[in-house]
């Protein structure tokens, strides 16, 4: 099983996203991310969160799969991918020589 580091990233910084948002939209966002959290089920090492920074980065997850293939079918129906201009970038993590479990 490989893990993966699944960056967000958004024109419009996550800070100015939840700001603008109504209580209406908060909440149907909400849901569109709990729906995908219990749909990727044990595919999930840390949900993450948003992030605050400069930079497109808006958040991260850290999700785990067989393959990079099985990943993606994972992300496509991803919640983040219903923002307008929004992307994924996926990066898998490395073993480090001498520390493999």
């Amino acid at each position: 099983m490989s893990k993966f580091l699944v960056l967000y990233r958004s024109p419009i910084s996550a800070r100015e996203q939840m700001a603008n948002a109504t209580p209406e939209q908060a909440q149907a966002g909400m849901q569109a991310w709990q729906a995908w959290a219990e749909s990727a089920g044990p595919a999930i090492v840390d949900l993450g969160a948003p992030l605050d920074g400069e930079g497109d980065v808006t958040g991260f997850s850290i999700l785990q799969a067989d393959s990079r293939a099985s990943l993606d079918e994972l992300l496509a129906n991803h919640p983040h991918r219903q923002t307008p201009a929004a992307s994924i970038d996926v990066l898998e993590f490395m073993a480090i020589p001498g520390m493999e479990a």
